[in-house]
This record gives C-alpha cells, structure tokens and sequence, in this order.
C-alpha cells in the first residue's frame, strides 16, 4: 500500500514537474518582438519609392527573423497604407491594439508620418520611421516614443541649394544673386518641408527666387505651373514631388518647350531611377537627385567593417526579386541601413540594459544610441535630440548627398567629401531641357 502510495506521489511530481518545464518552455517561447511595418504597397506612393523602401526594410526583418535577437524571436505584421494618410493611421492603431505588435516601423510618405507619429505618442506606443523627412514630425512637438534616424526634409532643401550656390561661378558664370531660381513642390507636409529648406538656402546664398509655387501630387494636368516656370525663366528648378506628378510636369514642360539650365529633386521620386527611365526615356540622363547615399555608393574604406557584407547581401537579395534593375534605388538602402540600426543597435540594448521590448525600455536604448559617422550603411551616424530640445527623435548626425543620373548610373556629385565625379553643369546643349 505504501509502495502504490509513493508511486503515485512520485507520478504526480514527475507530472507536476513536467507541466512547469511546459509552462516554462511555454513562456520562452512566447519572448518576441513583434513590429508592425508600414509601407504604401499599393497608389500612387507605391511606385514612388515606398515599395522599394518595404523591399530593403524586409530584407533586414528577415534575416533577423531566422536568427532572432538576444533570444527573442522578432515577427514582422506587414500593413499598406494604401498611399493616404488616413489608412496609414487607421493600420497602425489596428497593428498595436488589435494585432498587439510592439513598435511600428516603417512610413514613407511625410503626409502621413505627421499624423501617426502624434496618434503613436499619444497611445505611449513605439514608432521607429526608417524614410519619411518632414521636419513638422517633430518640430518643437517634444515626443518621447518617436524616433527617426532618416535625415529631415530642410537639410535636402538646404543641401541642393548649397550645391548650386559652390558651383553658380565655376559652371553657370554667374554670381549668386544673377542666378535665377524656382522652387516647386507638392503641397502636401513632404514638399512644403524640403521647399523651406530651399527658401532658406536661397536667401543664404542671395539667389533671385522667380517663382515659388505649391501644387497637389495627385493634380490631373501641370500645363498651368509649366506656364509659369516658362515666364519665369529659371536658370535652376528646384523641385520636391512623388510620382507620377514628376514624370507629368517633366512630360508637359518638354511639350510646352520649358527650357533650363539644371533641375534638382529632393528623394521620393527622383529616387527611383527605373520610374524617371521609364516616363522620360533619355531625359532622365543629367537629373539631379538629394537623399541619403545609396548604400551601393557609399564609401565603405571609412565605414564599419562588418556593414560591407551586410551591403553585399542586401544587394544580392534585391537583385532577386527585382532582376535586371539598372540602378539599385537609394531607397532600398535607406530602408535596409535604418532598420538595420534598430535591430542591431537599439533593439539588443532595449532588452539587455532594459530588460524587454515595452515602449520605455525602447525609448531608453534608442536615446542611449551613439554611432559615430561611417557607423551605418548609409554613411552617416546616429545620435538623437534629446527630450526638451526643438527636434527631439531626429538624428542629429544624418546628412543627405546630391547624385546625379548618367548613362544609367547613379554618382555622387557633392558635397565634395563624399563626390565621386564632376557634376555636368548646366545641361549639355542640345539636350531636351538645355537654356544654352
């Protein structure tokens, strides 16, 4: 009697022992990150850029997927914002409070990154923008849970503006104030934050600014702005625009015989060489284009080591899903070097100095972050604003450079320190476009 009795208490612990490892080995599993990752998959935005961002963005997440991250497994929940704002809102609150995910990620277009960004911090939630460059997002907004390591829409502005004021004697023979600008965007937080910059430049450098104009990325005809461009005569067009608004304005201006000496764009579409190839044919050879430098280009003799085989396998992951491509967007790094940052940076600091993937132990890694320039992909470092300051959440180490398109190829042209040709200004004469 007493052997069945110990015999059962055994059986009992042994059964006992078992559902604990089972709770236990239960609850080591369920340690995970979840990120939801927004990007415009489908409109207008989609073909502008935004895919090629959810392409390199994924790249990253998958890789860490097979691997995990200090022993949490890492699930992506992938959500289309459609191309409008509205939608991109409406995901990210279904992503964090029906889905559960953690954080969000992603965001292309600046028109939405403004609203969510405020419906993100309001909820006390995570939100890491790996593209999206309107400085509204945190201008004097103080946000504590909204971080951006992308570089902000008015050092675009300012960058092209510098880069022709440098060269506004050499190429063009003209002093500053005889050159003749314009400045043209889409009205939407994007382009009415890059057109600041460029304003600001342009009285920087004492440019006669001949037109200055806003106009809807989704307008059906351009034929009127065209008009005024024309009346203007601008030696230099400085333009902010998504597309297909890019490939119409560019289309009507040679119709109409638009004539100039230099047209610079600041990202979204002018970052997709593919799209301006395929709109404009040959005249897209010469275009200007500022955004961060595609990791392609970028000088890896004075970057990390370890990120050139990062930069090596991204590229090889690309070119399979998007064979034949001439030029590997920009966008397809910025996507990949900023989500690589969290994953690699913050993310192992959240949960190793913070014990976990909650919304403070984030915030607290990603303001400990501290990587010096030629620390990422992109060339650039990362060090945010601190809370209390006018743009607290922006890297304040990001920079973007100018490329310009030639013979199917994409090459840094300025600031001097990253350039890897002579730009050619102006146009050439005889070209579609060329004032000579």
């Amino acid at each position: 009697m007493r052997v069945r009795m110990a015999a059962r208490l055994v059986r009992g612990l042994l059964i006992a022992v078992a559902a604990t490892g089972l709770a236990m080995s239960a609850q080591a599993q369920e340690k995970k990150i979840k990120i939801g990752v927004i990007f415009d998959l489908t409109g207008p935005l989609a073909g502008g850029g935004s895919e090629l961002e959810y392409i390199g963005t994924k790249i990253i997440l998958d890789q860490y997927s097979k691997t995990g991250v200090e022993g949490y497994k890492v699930e992506a929940v992938y959500a289309d914002a459609q191309s409008k704002p509205d939608v991109a809102i409406n995901e990210s609150v279904r992503l964090l409070e029906q889905e559960k995910v953690d954080m969000v990620l992603g965001f292309f277009s600046s028109a939405q990154c403004v609203p969510v960004a405020a419906r993100v911090e309001q909820l006390k939630k995570f939100m890491w923008m790996t593209t999206c460059i309107s400085s509204a997002v945190f201008n004097d907004k103080n946000y504590k849970y909204v971080f951006r390591p992308q570089a902000s829409g008015d050092q675009f502005g300012m960058m092209t503006m510098d880069f022709i004021a440098q060269n506004a004697r050499e190429k063009f023979g003209k002093e500053p104030k005889d050159l003749r600008v314009a400045i043209i965007h889409e009205d939407g937080a994007y382009g009415v934050d890059v057109s600041k910059g460029n304003e600001a430049g342009a009285k920087k450098a004492g440019f006669n600014v001949v037109l200055k104009e806003g106009y809807s990325a989704t307008a059906p005809d351009l034929s009127a702005l065209v008009t005024k461009l024309k009346r203007a005569r601008p030696d230099v067009i400085f333009h902010t625009g998504y597309n297909p608004d890019i490939t119409l304005l560019l289309r009507q201006a040679r119709e109409q015989g638009l004539k100039f000496g230099a047209l610079m764009g600041h990202g979204a579409g002018y970052g997709v060489y593919e799209k301006l190839k395929e709109g404009l044919g040959a005249d897209a050879t010469y275009i200007f284009n500022a955004d961060p430098i595609s990791i392609w280009l970028a000088n890896q003799k004075t970057m990390d080591p370890k990120l050139a085989p990062v930069i090596k396998m991204v590229g090889e992951e690309f070119d399979k899903i998007k064979p034949g491509v001439a030029i590997r967007s920009a966008h397809v790094g910025i996507g990949a070097s900023n989500t690589y940052v969290f994953m690699n940076d913050v993310l192992p600091r959240a949960i190793k100095k913070y014990g976990g993937v909650d919304p403070d132990a984030l915030r607290k890694a990603a303001l400990d972050t501290d990587i010096p320039e030629g620390g990422t992909m992109l060339g650039f470092g990362v060090k945010f604003y601190g809370e209390g300051t006018p743009m607290a959440g922006q890297n304040e180490r990001s920079f973007p450079v100018v490329i310009q398109y030639l013979d199917d190829k994409s090459y840094v042209v300025w600031p001097k320190s990253q350039a890897q040709r002579e730009a050619v200004l102006p146009l050439p004469k005889g070209t579609t476009y060329s004032n000579q």
